[in-house]
């Protein structure tokens, strides 16, 4: 019986050409590619749906059971159509981003280019983030992270701006229009303003956290998200990931957090390791001078 499988497989293994495993990668890098794009929670969702209807066919035509399995059939033909319908808006994107300038021969979009915009938008947060703490105005800025928050992002004004102090602040003023809601940022660009966030349902929150807390507690129970948040109340900064909060955070734990949160580990060594340096010669120099 081995030997005879043995055998089986090494007669495909010889047929099997150069075309085939080069066909074989290629349809494996897109599909890679295609599910990391429509990586969204809806989408993921509605995938478990499709596996557990193709689960249930499966058996229903296994067992015989002529009658569920006729049904089933007869609602996937309508299924496909109906998907194509459900996922229209991740398709759009997948082909928008396809077809973009910032498409290239290895990935859809430059990992490099990513990363720097991410570090200027972390860097830009934490700037604006302190000076409205100062000034107390409120804030509610959403980082995504890999589930991607479309829903939300349709919620509010669609963007696609750089992510800067200035920016941050005239939205979140007082007066704005989309002062009240939130900004979501996507790989370092400021991708929707005045968006809706979904309410913590936690019933065991403190009674002083206002509903701008409990929104950003709510969007990090929904996804991945590090949702930063300054109360229009006290000023405090305060982050939330996971369903938890940390609150009264300094700008320089705000920053080493968001760090930690949003960039490579290897990145956020290196600006740690930058950090200590200009920190030594700043007070070497500080030291030269009393002398």
């Amino acid at each position: 019986m081995i030997l005879t499988w043995a055998g089986n497989l090494g007669r495909y293994v010889l047929m099997t050409r150069v075309s085939d495993i080069l066909d074989i990668l290629i349809m494996t890098f897109i599909g890679y590619k295609l599910l990391t794009l429509v990586k969204t929670s809806r989408v993921a969702n509605l995938l478990k749906g499709v596996f557990i209807f193709l689960a249930a066919l499966w058996l229903s035509t296994a067992m015989n059971l002529h009658g569920i399995s006729y049904i089933m059939s007869r609602m996937v033909e309508w299924g496909v159509l109906a998907l194509i319908i459900l996922f229209q808006p991740e398709i759009r994107r997948v082909l928008e981003q396809m077809g973009s300038r910032k498409l290239n021969l290895f990935g859809f979009f430059s990992h490099g280019e990513a990363l720097t915009a991410m570090e200027h938008a972390v860097g830009q947060t934490v700037i604006a983030c302190t000076e409205m703490s100062k000034s107390r105005t409120g804030a509610l800025i959403v980082f995504e992270r890999e589930l991607h928050l479309d829903d939300m992002v349709r919620s509010g004004t669609v963007l696609d701006a750089s992510v800067s102090n200035e920016l941050l602040k005239n939205i979140f003023f007082v007066k704005a229009p989309m002062h009240d809601g939130a900004v979501i940022v996507r790989q370092g660009r400021l991708l929707g303003a005045g968006c809706m966030l979904p309410l913590s349902k936690n019933v065991n929150l403190s009674r002083d956290l206002g509903m701008r807390h409990r929104a950003g507690i709510g969007m990090s129970e929904n996804s991945d998200a590090v949702v930063v948040i300054v109360s229009e109340e006290t000023g405090t900064i305060s982050v939330a990931i996971g369903g938890m909060l940390k609150r009264h955070l300094m700008p320089e734990t705000l920053e080493n957090l968001l760090r930690n949160e949003l960039l490579p580990q290897e990145t956020a060594e290196t600006d740690k390791q930058k950090f200590r340096l200009s920190k030594l010669l700043r007070l070497r120099k500080d030291h030269d001078d009393a002398e």
